[in-house]
Formats: C-alpha cells, sequence, structure tokens
C-alpha cells in the first residue's frame, strides 16, 4: 500500500504553520495526479469531493466495510466525508479534482433548511450531478488562473456546493428558503453595504459579510440577493468597477486603481470594466465622471453562483 500521495493539499496543522490561518476560503480547489495501485485517502477536517478528470479509469472503494467496484468517468464524483479515509484500489493512473469545503459549512446549510437529520454527510461514490460538475470546473478555472474572484467567490461556491450536496443526501423535500416573510431589515443591509464599501480593497469573506448582518452564511445569502436583486459577489464586483471607474477618471493609473478596488491585477480590473462597462480602462481614464449606473449582469462565468434551489 502506498502511503499519502505527495500530490494531496497539506493536512490543517501544514497550513495553520505556514501561516495560512487567516484568508482561507471555504472552498479550495487542487487538480492532483492519483497513483495507480492502492492507497488510503488521507484523513481531512474538511469534506472532500474527487471529481474525475479524463479518460474512464476501473477502480475500487471502499468505506468502512461497504466495498464497490465500477468506471470512473469525467465529471463524476465521490464523497470523502470529513474526519475519515476511503481505501482506492485503480487499474491505471488518474486525476482528480479535489474539492475541500468545512464540514461546519454542511451542518449550517443542513440547520437553515430544517434539514438536520442530514447534517452528517455519507461517502459516496460515482455520482454525476452537473450542479456540482459546474462548481468544481468554475473552481478549477480559478485555481489555473490564480484566483481572481478571492475569497467571495470561492466562499460563494462553497454554500452553493453544502445545498447542492445537501438536496442530493436529504431524502426529505428542501424547506427553510426565505419567504416573502423572510427579509433583511434596511438597518442591516445598510451596515453590510457600509462595510463592503470602506473595505472594497481588502480581500472580503462571505462570513465576515454575514456576520455583520447578524445571519450565517446559509442564511445570509439569500436575504441579501431578495433585498438587492443581486447576489453577494455580483455587488461587490460591481461597487469595486464603480469605485475604479472615478478613480480612473481622475487620472489614477490602472495598477494603482486594480490595487485600491480589490482585484487582484491590471488584468483582472480591465477584463471586469470591458464586461460590465464595455469600455477598457485606457478608455475611462482622464474621462468626466457621469451618473453612478446600476451594473447589469448578464450570465458571464463570474455569477456567484449556480442555481441551487
Amino acid at each position: 500500500m502506498t502511503p499519502r500521495p505527495a500530490c494531496y493539499p497539506p493536512p490543517p496543522e501544514a497550513l495553520l504553520a505556514a501561516g495560512h490561518a487567516d484568508g482561507v476560503a471555504l472552498l479550495d480547489a487542487l487538480t492532483s495526479p492519483v497513483p495507480e495501485g492502492r492507497f488510503d485517502s488521507p484523513v481531512d477536517h474538511r469534506h472532500v469531493l474527487c471529481l474525475h478528470i479524463g479518460e474512464p479509469v476501473p477502480v475500487t472503494y471502499r468505506a468502512g466495510r461497504v466495498e464497490r467496484s465500477g468506471v470512473r468517468l469525467h465529471g463524476q464524483f465521490c464523497v470523502v466525508p470529513a474526519g475519515s479515509s476511503t481505501r482506492w484500489t485503480l487499474t491505471a493512473p488518474a486525476r482528480s479534482l479535489l474539492l475541500r469545503m468545512p464540514a461546519s459549512l454542511f451542518r449550517e446549510a443542513a440547520e437553515a433548511l430544517h434539514q438536520g437529520d442530514a447534517a452528517d454527510l455519507a461517502p459516496a461514490i460515482h455520482i454525476r450531478d452537473p450542479q456540482v460538475e459546474r462548481i468544481g470546473w468554475l473552481m478549477k478555472t480559478e485555481a489555473d488562473e490564480g484566483h481572481p474572484g478571492g475569497r467571495l467567490f470561492a466562499d460563494s461556491l462553497a454554500s452553493a456546493l453544502a445545498v447542492r450536496l445537501l438536496s442530493l443526501s436529504s431524502s426529505r423535500p428542501m424547506a427553510g428558503q426565505p419567504t416573502a416573510r423572510h427579509v433583511l431589515a434596511p438597518w442591516r443591509l445598510q451596515r453590510v453595504i457600509e462595510y463592503i464599501e470602506a473595505n472594497l480593497a481588502d480581500d472580503l469573506s462571505l462570513a465576515a459579510l454575514a456576520g455583520i448582518a447578524g445571519y450565517s452564511v446559509s442564511h445570509f445569502k439569500p436575504l441579501f440577493q431578495r433585498a438587492t436583486g443581486v447576489s453577494v459577489h455580483q455587488f461587490v464586483v460591481s461597487r469595486r468597477v464603480e469605485r475604479a471607474r472615478l478613480r480612473l477618471a481622475e487620472g489614477a493609473s490602472l495598477a494603482d486603481t486594480a490595487w485600491e478596488t480589490g482585484f487582484t491585477d491590471a488584468s483582472h480590473l480591465a477584463r471586469w470594466t470591458r464586461r460590465l462597462l464595455g469600455a477598457s480602462p485606457s478608455t475611462l481614464r482622464g474621462s468626466l465622471p457621469s451618473v453612478v449606473q446600476p451594473v447589469v449582469f448578464q450570465g458571464q462565468r463570474d455569477i456567484e453562483t449556480p442555481d441551487v434551489s
């Protein structure tokens, strides 16, 4: 049996030792080679999803006393619950996209949707779900591009993934989604917006914004979207683009503007100004500031989350 594959993500202790206690998103992704032969998956404090990438590979999967064999196909995923390990036997090398999310986020989603009996995620294999796949490919693109969306984008995908996994694993109809009686009080919304405006340059997190509103992440996301008409990620990006437009109109450099408005770099800022304003940063520089117009999102890849309702 081979030991823990070196390609696997470091355990939590290694992350903390490396100084990553802060700034860690609720969902991370890693494209990992998987060795041929038999090995036990490492025990992780997070739930781990393994999406298969590439050609079909015959595998045997054992979780506890349950063993299953089959052929893993591109896009299929398996679930390894937090704190557990599974034994794999592969007849050929393979590649997987590993997605890790906190068990606490899954439990929180279960409580918010009144699915407390489903708060413990069960191991599974050979699952195919287009919404989970889409979240996985979005996270893979984020990782490949250096995470330009920041923590907020990853956090939003983590929340969507938790709800979707809950829906797939629960035998009861989903409940607990906000109704007309559930609203985000104006003073709570104002507090969140003021915080966003004051911290646009920072790597905002969904948990921090939810905490300011006085809600859990699972409750806050739909309430915010109902109050504003857009997702949290969309709202923050629109405010960053508008702040950048004003700074560029004042003659600020592209690099300084990107840094001051929370974009990863100048190219990331340029991509968003073209997408939302239809203009390049060079066009915006030195232009006369105009009346602020609402930013309209039209289904681009960078929307906050797939539809998981």
